[in-house]
């Protein structure tokens, strides 16, 4: 005999595929508006760069969101995914909060090539987390494999390290109340995402087994 869930598979053998073809369109445009947004950013930091080439920030802030956000678009597809309101609302304002930022000139805390050398060395240290990872990364939290070599032995996410960094140098440079508002409300969603993320990696016991080695998510000895 044949129960109820056995049933209900074999009379509609269409639903896996509608699911599939459902997750490959969203994908698809995921994908689509995060390369126009990008182009779209890129284009306006670069016309105020322009306007004053000593702002080296600017420049470094298109390349830091590329790597955040634009190799995102050659990523796999991974397995499993967070597709919780919650999730995806925190992953896309924490993604694209970029189009937040005030890049009109703002007051410098500390001197241009001071918050300059922090985004080189944030963005430095999220290529390393990356290559780490090679292509297991993105936007919504998921279960893209365990990685633990790399930059992975120092903290659980140290991607979100370097974000952390570099923001804090575009910030110190181009500090505003705006920009203040854009990145404190970034860091809360970053801590959102962090949170989800290791909910759904928590159900892999090799993840579980990773976690107890590596103590710190981000910030060693403090979080």
């Amino acid at each position: 005999m044949f129960d109820s869930k056995t049933v209900q598979l074999v009379s509609d053998p269409v639903a896996p595929m509608l699911l599939r073809f459902r997750e490959a369109a969203v994908e698809i445009c995921l994908r689509g508006g995060t390369a126009f947004l990008l182009v779209m950013f890129a284009c306006v930091a670069i016309k105020h760069w322009l306007a004053d080439p000593t702002r080296i920030t600017l420049l470094l802030i298109v390349v830091a969101e590329s790597l955040t956000v634009g190799l995102s678009l050659i990523v796999r597809i991974p397995v499993r995914r967070d597709w919780s309101p919650v999730a995806i609302l925190c992953s896309l304002c924490g993604s694209y909060y970029f189009l937040a930022v005030q890049l009109a000139p703002g007051t410098r805390i500390v001197p241009e090539a001071v918050g300059a050398g922090l985004q080189i060395a944030g963005v430095a240290w999220q290529i390393f987390a990356k290559m780490s990872l090679r292509l297991s990364f993105g936007i919504l939290p998921a279960n893209r494999g365990i990685v633990s070599s790399g930059a992975y032995r120092f903290v659980r996410h140290p991607i979100y390290l370097g974000y952390l960094v570099a923001d804090i140098g575009f910030l110190l440079v181009n500090f505003g109340l705006q920009n203040l508002l854009v990145y404190a409300g970034q860091f809360v969603l970053q801590g959102v995402r962090i949170e989800r993320e290791e909910k759904l990696l928590s159900d892999d016991p090799e993840y579980r087994s990773y976690r107890d080695r590596v103590r710190f998510r981000v910030l060693p000895g403090l979080f």
